[in-house]
């Protein structure tokens, strides 16, 4: 099994190199990672004293921030090192000022992982919720070194709890400790015979939390908005945009804000010929005033910010692999609205229960949702009570840690 991995990574490898001759993060993925060991030995030294946070995306780093920034708080005397698997988390996360050195993940190997560990012999590592690398693990357990999984979920469907899952349960006997979002996941990795687990909840609402109590204010949007009611479309893709083109005519007194999930020049594009009397938010910087409706966010790392703005908001992501963030909504009392893709998400299923959240599928469905919101004192202060219940988790994973 060890065998197919290794080949199954190099396959891999070799198709997202084919991809990247005509396909942007496919080059980053494989540009950023040329001569990898030269930039992290150039920022790291062995003999600091370094905490290794790796992230599979940018998703995953603002579930882990709350305990990276803690962390620093705690010990500012302590280098921190961030790696990231995707383009999408570290080019937006590669200045980040907090972190001592970001870089790229090199892809697991065995050699690879023990030239990583041994150029930044970190103190202990932290990964969030996702990613579980054979070769990395290891050689963090063969040099005794901590590791942690933090925001933690399972399912019973995962192939770690499958009769022929030996090998990928080898790689989870690697974990020093496991802080897990729900029993359930608790209760999978007893099954298996791993007991060292906490269910301590999602390190996510600790950061909506925050978000929500200090956001960023942005004054073109404030313009924008002036004393209309405003609904937030988050990281819309094209199914999503088709159903929320119907909604300005049939609320003329609303103005419309889209973040869309992927802001390339052809997909703003077609979100203008959907929609009349849209301005991009890149526009709306030069100008005095704009009698649009409609504001096209055409840039990333904004969205978390706008939610203030709001009186609720329509998350994409429905009517494809799944949902996006509606924690980062619901923390500034937003109700949500997506598309029928939620089920793997327990604060979706969570908020639907408590009144604070719609499931969709057609723009009939939208339009009723739309009438429930618009107006739904409870289902805001629901939503807003929702996060606010279930912050936490951040300080029972350092007083472990730290401890």
């Amino acid at each position: 099994m060890l065998l197919l991995y290794t080949i199954g990574i190099k396959i891999y490898n070799l198709i997202i190199w084919i991809f990247s001759f005509f396909n942007s993060k496919a080059h980053l993925f494989i540009s950023g990672r040329n001569q990898i060991f030269k930039h992290i030995s150039e920022k790291v030294h062995p003999s600091d004293e370094n905490i290794w946070f790796h992230f599979a995306s940018l998703g995953e780093f603002e579930q882990g921030r709350p305990v990276l920034e803690k962390l620093r708080q705690v010990h500012p005397q302590k280098k921190i090192i961030i790696t990231f698997f995707s383009p999408s988390g570290y080019e937006i996360r590669k200045n980040y000022a907090l972190a001592d050195g970001v870089f790229y993940l090199p892809l697991d190997g065995k050699r690879n992982a023990r030239r990583f560990i041994e150029i930044v012999n970190p103190e202990l590592a932290i990964f969030t919720k996702y990613e579980f690398w054979y070769y990395y693990f290891n050689e963090l357990k063969a040099k005794g070194i901590p590791l942690y999984i933090i925001s933690g979920i399972f399912r019973k469907e995962q192939i770690f709890f499958k009769s022929y899952g030996s090998f990928y349960r080898s790689i989870l006997e690697c974990v020093s400790h496991f802080f897990v979002q729900n029993e359930e996941s608790s209760f999978l990795l007893k099954s298996i015979g791993l007991t060292n687990s906490t269910v301590n909840g999602d390190t996510r609402f600790d950061r909506v939390y925050e978000n929500a109590k200090h956001p960023k204010q942005i004054a073109e949007i404030e313009h924008f908005c002036g004393n209309s009611p405003v609904l937030i479309c988050g990281s819309t893709w094209p199914d999503d945009e088709k159903l929320l083109a119907g909604l300005p005519a049939k609320y003329p007194d609303w103005k419309f804000i889209i973040a869309p999930h992927e802001v390339h020049e052809s997909h703003i594009q077609n979100i203008e010929l959907l929609f009349t009397k849209t301005t991009k938010f890149s526009a709306l910087v030069s100008k005095t005033s704009t009698d649009s409706s409609i504001l096209i966010i055409d840039n990333i790392g904004m969205l978390s910010a706008l939610y203030q703005y709001g009186k609720f908001a329509y998350i994409g992501g429905g009517f494809g692999a799944g949902i996006h963030n509606t924690l980062e909504a619901a923390a500034f009392g937003l109700p949500v609205i997506f598309g029928p893709k939620f089920n793997k998400f327990q604060e979706a299923k969570d908020l639907i229960e408590i009144g604070a959240a719609k499931s969709i599928s057609s723009a009939e469905e939208l339009v009723a949702a739309f009438d429930y919101f618009k107006d739904n004192e409870n289902a805001a202060a629901a939503a807003k009570k929702y996060v606010d219940d279930k912050k936490g988790a951040t300080d029972i994973i350092l007083e472990k840690i730290v401890n």
